[in-house]
């Protein structure tokens, strides 16, 4: 059985050079971006949140610049790049205006998703962004990005997204229809997967090599991509994309194939909270914070008594009560922010601090429970990892 479009809430789309721009003019595929603009409208109109991971601004670029076919030297792809980014934003803007939809643009790099601050900060834009109903377009920051810092492929970029914002589906497109046991290019005998429940050596063998002149991407990297995305509880979808309106296509039932994941976003955030992340600090809270947190609150300052350890924004901590380790979370402060604070109500943070910081210390999206609940108040024993935090 192969999972129902109209089930999912949170939809990361990736849309390739290949398909987003007309090989033989080098321009814009104008007629197919907005047949696609019509399926996220679709999506958009019955409440789903959309983001879209878009190539193309080096491809746009290097037509407007006049650069030569072939491989491009760092440089060129930089200054391609930079002027391909702005049409690339501009094509977007207007597609998705037709549909009433206002975009966004996020730029990053390597670094915005790996390194701990920088990933906090941009998944609060994008956030905030889907909060207020609009669809942020990703792309790599090709200006400054270099071969050693970046991720050389949007697929990946793509997946790294999805688990970021805790999106429930990841749909990349694609010149193919989906995975086959060998390259149909290659073996005619080659058999069209339609699900992948798990990914296995003899999954990541059936890839096959690199992609066009236009494209960096290839079946190897959204194998890759796949591996990311179901670790963290995204579902991935690899569709052909070279049809008009292929998101209908997808829902209407058309050949691609779907990777499942056996958890969630929220669970494998939780998971990966309470048991991948080494605490860089301790959070000593009181009793009513800790009753609080026991209902699916958020850890707010007033209920902060002691911090222990030096540790920085958005990294792991431990959170505990009187009778010992309650919870762990990602931190919302520097060590020394929170010293000044806790104890104190949230409204006073900008006094204290000199800026509008988070009302949480440690929010609730970002916490989960690992201790034991009183007796008098759970009367059910240990508090599950998962199932105990909001």
């Amino acid at each position: 059985m192969t999972p129902d479009l109209g089930s999912f809430k949170q939809i990361v789309l990736k849309v390739g050079s290949a398909l987003l721009v007309d090989r033989a003019r080098g321009r814009l595929n104008h007629a197919w971006l907005s047949a696609l603009a019509e399926d996220i409208g679709d999506l958009h109109a019955r409440g789903a949140d959309v983001l879209i991971v878009s190539s193309g601004a080096i491809a746009l670029g290097r037509t407007v610049l006049g650069l030569p076919p072939g491989a491009l030297r760092l440089e060129e792809s930089q200054a391609a790049a930079a002027v391909g980014q702005i049409a690339l934003a501009r094509y977007w803007s207007e597609a998705l205006a037709h549909q009433g939809i206002t975009a966004g643009q996020i730029l990053v790099t390597f670094t915005d998703t790996e390194e701990r601050r920088r990933y906090l900060n941009a998944r609060a834009t994008a956030l905030k962004l889907l909060e207020l109903r609009s669809v942020p377009v990703i792309n790599e920051n090709d200006t400054v990005a270099t071969a050693e810092i970046r991720y050389g492929d949007n697929d990946r970029l793509a997946a790294r997204v999805a688990t970021m914002i805790g999106a429930d589906l990841l749909v990349l497109f694609s010149d193919v229809d989906g995975l086959y046991t060998a390259p149909p290019a290659m073996d005619p005998q080659a058999r069209h997967l339609p699900v992948v429940e798990r990914i296995t050596p003899a999954i990541e063998a059936m890839a096959g090599g690199a992609a066009s002149e236009l494209s960096r991407g290839g079946m190897r990297t959204k194998i890759e991509a796949a591996k990311i995305a179901t670790a963290g509880g995204t579902h991935m979808v690899i569709a052909d994309g070279r049809v008009k309106n292929p998101l209908r296509r997808v829902a209407e039932g058309a050949r691609c194939t779907w990777f499942q994941t056996p958890s969630n976003p929220a669970t494998a955030r939780k998971t990966w909270i309470a048991g991948s992340l080494e605490p860089r600090g301790v959070l000593q809270i009181d009793d009513g914070a800790a009753r609080a947190l026991r209902k699916g609150a958020s850890l707010l300052p007033v209920g902060v008594r002691r911090i222990e350890g030096s540790f920085a924004r958005g990294d792991a901590v431990v959170i505990r009560d009187a009778r010992g380790e309650l919870a762990r979370g990602l931190v919302a402060y520097d060590a020394e922010d929170a010293a000044r604070i806790i104890g104190r109500a949230s409204r006073e943070i900008e006094n204290l601090l000199g800026y509008h910081g988070r009302t949480a210390m440690v929010h609730r999206d970002d916490m989960v429970l690992t201790g034991s609940a009183p007796d008098e108040e759970a009367g059910e024993g240990p508090i599950s990892r998962i199932e105990g935090a909001a």
